[in-house]
């Protein structure tokens, strides 16, 4: 994988730390020109090969194939759309796009240019999930979902006092519901599927919903989803799965779980994973095994349950006034 960045914030940043990985080489970055310079000093850091103050111009770049769009989510469907239209294949930070028809589009057009495209999610890779996802098999029939990403944002207090990041900025695709709990939504579609209907209560605050409760309805089960950007968990963020013969219980941000309880009627049992592990290395360990072997089976399958996580997004957002 001949790798093009396109972005130069704190994912990105977070991305780098994780590398070197077999299979994939930092071929490109490229940012805005107001950050030309800190694309500079990333590609110094990280030995990145060329560095381009406008992404069209390295859409043109012969040695990059594959696109990492690492930007404000507002921008991931234009950018997506123009990587794609160049022949590159396409990683695209969560979420996704907003939509379901830019979604479909973005598919539609890849299987044209004979392109793969994904969504980068870091929980659905991670040892700690599959692992959880082949013991639910143990809980029996689930009633009950409650998932927690409470994290107090550090640019809460800037938002407070009027200086809107985009983290808070609604037409950025800013708010608790696309930028935390996303990831719960993620866990409850791969988990359980697509629900039968869907209901946001958020709190808003200047127009955006800084915290929020997300409730997934099945035939079956209901799902609390919970996200908070302005209050604090210290870390806790208790999550619980309870099923007719046990349950399923982890502590701490539902993006990058490492450790779970499961508890059934034969006792209770602590499974841990690799704590130094970086978030990021199981996703794009599989990207590059995707895209080296040209899976698209297993591409289409990613993007059949991005597709489902969007519709879900969607009906939240329609809830919101």
């Amino acid at each position: 994988m001949q790798l093009g960045i396109i972005g130069s914030g704190k994912i990105v940043r977070d991305f780098l730390t994780a590398l070197p990985l077999p299979g994939l080489k930092l071929a490109a970055i490229a940012t805005t020109k107001r950050s030309a310079a800190t694309g500079q000093e990333l590609a110094d850091q990280y030995g990145i090969s060329r560095v381009y103050d406008d992404y069209l111009e390295m859409l043109k770049d012969d040695q990059v194939d594959t696109v990492y769009v690492a930007t404000p989510s507002s921008m991931h469907y234009q950018m997506c759309l123009d990587s794609l239209a160049a022949g590159k294949n396409v990683i695209c930070e969560k979420p996704f796009v907003f939509t379901t028809e830019e979604a479909l589009e973005l598919k539609q057009l890849a299987d044209q240019k004979g392109c793969l495209i994904t969504e980068a999610i870091t929980n659905r890779y991670l040892p700690a999930f599959k692992s959880l996802a082949s013991d639910l098999q143990l809980l029996g029939p689930v009633h009950v979902v409650s998932l927690n990403y409470t994290q107090y944002s550090s640019r809460y207090d800037r938002f407070l006092a009027g200086d809107i990041a985009p983290a808070f900025n609604p037409r950025l695709g800013g708010g608790a519901l696309l930028d935390l709990n996303v990831y719960n939504i993620h866990l409850a579609v791969s988990l359980f599927g697509a629900p039968l209907d869907v209901h946001y209560f958020p709190n808003l605050q200047k127009g955006v919903d800084t915290s929020g409760v997300l409730v997934l309805a099945y035939d079956d089960k209901q799902a609390s989803l919970t996200a908070a950007k302005d209050s604090q968990a210290f870390a806790h963020n208790p999550s619980l799965i309870a099923g007719e013969k046990g349950a399923i219980s982890f502590i701490g941000s539902p993006g990058d779980i490492r450790s779970y309880r499961l508890e059934t009627a034969d006792g209770q049992t602590a499974k841990s994973f690799d704590p130094d592990l970086h978030r990021m290395i199981p996703e794009f360990t599989e990207f590059i095994r995707i895209f080296d072997q040209k899976d698209k089976t297993a591409a289409d399958r990613a993007f059949a349950h991005s597709l489902q996580v969007i519709a879900v997004l969607e009906a939240a957002r329609d809830c919101m006034p």
